[in-house]
């Protein structure tokens, strides 16, 4: 990695001064832990003059959870996250995925905004810029191809990695956003837009692995929030190379609600395999009655459906697909027959 090159560091202290430094410098990038972001200034993968520090905002360091509802805000350390008792306690799909992000010095660092925003990722992205040059640069940066993909007419197919956001979009998770036009409260999965597909232009409402957060110019992750479904069962986890530090191969977080024998409702969300965190489409009509052969058969088609299988990591592609859908299975099972 090369030195870190100069910038400025700005220290707001409100979140009104935080939003007036990010449309004063249009440049900017916000910074919480860092963990992401210094390795990729130093790769020369972004290079922002200004730096706008969120961690002395006290307006987003709050984290409040009860038998009813739950409030992140986007400045509170993962660590924090994955050690309250309460978020434990109501709401385990989301203090597990904490837990499960990097090794523990990065959850003292990392912060819930910055692991919901995380840059999606790939073996032709993250890498030094003397590396990319010689590969000549992928679309994500200032190429004109997509490595993965070349055959791929401008759609880029990076993967977004984020632990916490399937673990989040199985509650039903919304999130508020602050930024120059004011504030607004949107659900967690309109945030993500990275569809990569290929017969559709990029927009705002539908990207890829380069486009694939839908926030306006200015604008700030402030805090995720969710509601509490009685009788909820929730758990995740992941497969990653090293057991520590290392980036999601597949992560899978489910949700569950059990009725005497039946399955009464089923959500599903994965991250580390396509380029936004999927939460998949149609487990409902997988509920209604036995956990049984049924049901996994069902599962399985959905995650061939709807998981990618690109080669952005050193695994290949059909590998993480598949690893995704035997997590999957192993927690529907285990969340069901927990007493």
């Amino acid at each position: 990695m090369d030195a870190l090159p100069s910038f400025d560091l700005i220290r707001p202290r409100t979140l009104d001064e935080l939003i007036r430094a990010r449309a004063q410098h249009s440049g900017s990038s916000l910074l919480g832990g860092g963990t992401d972001l210094m390795v990729n200034i130093r790769r020369g993968i972004v290079a922002p003059p200004v730096l706008v520090e969120i961690n002395g905002v006290s307006e987003l360091r709050g984290i409040k959870a009860d038998a009813h509802t739950l409030e992140i805000g986007a400045a509170v350390t993962l660590s924090d996250l994955a050690a309250h008792p309460e978020m434990a306690r109501h709401y385990p799909v989301v203090a597990q995925a904490a837990a499960h992000i990097a090794g523990p010095t990065h959850r003292n660092m990392g912060t819930v905004g910055g692991n919901l925003a995380l840059d999606t990722r790939c073996i032709f992205y993250n890498q030094s810029e003397w590396w990319r040059a010689a590969n000549h640069h992928c679309l994500k940066t200032t190429g004109e191809i997509c490595h993965v993909a070349p055959k791929s007419r401008g759609v880029c197919f990076a993967t977004f990695s984020g632990d916490l956001a399937p673990a989040l979009l199985t509650l039903d998770a919304e999130i508020d956003i602050a930024g120059p036009a004011g504030r607004r409260t949107m659900p967690l999965a309109d945030l993500y837009i990275g569809y990569a597909r290929q017969d559709e232009p990029v927009t705002e409402t539908r990207g890829d692995g380069k486009f694939f957060l839908s926030l306006r110019p200015g604008e700030i992750i402030t805090a995720a929030r969710a509601k509490n479904t009685p009788g909820l069962r929730s758990a995740y986890d992941k497969i990653r190379i090293r057991r520590s530090i290392e980036y999601p191969v597949a992560g899978v977080a489910v949700a569950l609600r059990r009725e005497g024998e039946s399955l009464a409702d089923l959500r599903v969300a994965f991250t580390g395999t396509n380029p936004r965190p999927v939460r998949l489409a149609g487990t409902a009509e997988l509920c209604g009655g036995a956990l049984d052969a049924r049901v996994f058969a069902g599962l399985d088609a959905l995650v061939r459906d709807q998981i990618m299988a690109m080669k952005t990591t050193f695994t290949p592609g059909h590998y993480r697909r598949r690893v995704a859908g035997v997590l999957a299975r192993r927690l529907l099972q285990r969340l069901f027959d927990q007493p």
